[in-house]
């Protein structure tokens, strides 16, 4: 695990981040990735959702499948 990662688990277990800060940070880091959901992905491209899940970049984060497409 990276230092970076295992800075900020170590402030989160010891209290030091709220929810609030999590919840920008999980922000932040969904809009540098530009995560979307494959239908959400798939609509906004003009694309079928086989389509999108075949060919693209796909990750599994909290159950729900997302598309990264930061490129």
């Amino acid at each position: 695990m990276s230092n970076l990662i295992q800075e900020v688990e170590k402030n989160i277990y010891e209290g030091k981040v709220s929810n609030t800060e999590l919840v920008q940070l999980i922000e932040l880091v969904g809009a540098y990735l530009n995560i979307q959901t494959i239908p959400q992905y798939a609509q906004q491209n003009g694309l079928s959702y086989n389509g999108v899940k075949k060919c693209r970049t796909v990750q599994k984060i909290l159950n729900v499948k997302f598309v990264i497409d930061n490129e």
